[in-house]
């Protein structure tokens, strides 16, 4: 099983590259960094990646469409169970009212 999920994300990653290249962009891919303090980044980004079907963008535009309805989404509607079961903007909402 976990042979074939290295296999996706190889490919994953191939078609990014491809579609960088043709989109004739500069991309900045890091490596997964395990630094405590980017904690609340690796989490969005590890949604983010599993999420997210970048292949249905034809364009940057399309690209950057998604990825903005993508951040409502977790913003909005993503609960965590880190943030008791709330969405963040709920969560945020919560801090502010006590």
């Amino acid at each position: 099983m976990e042979k074939y999920k290295a296999i996706n994300e190889v490919v994953r990653r191939f078609q990014l590259k491809n579609l960088v290249k043709t989109l004739r962009r500069t991309a900045n891919v890091s490596r997964r960094g395990n630094c405590i303090n980017n904690a609340p980044i690796e989490l969005f980004f590890g949604h983010f990646k599993d999420d997210l079907d970048f292949r249905q963008a034809t364009s940057l535009a399309e690209l950057k469409g998604l990825v903005d309805d993508y951040m409502e989404h977790f913003n909005g509607t993503h609960k965590q169970w880190n943030l008791k079961k709330m969405t963040p903007v709920q969560y945020r909402n919560h801090l502010i009212a006590a």
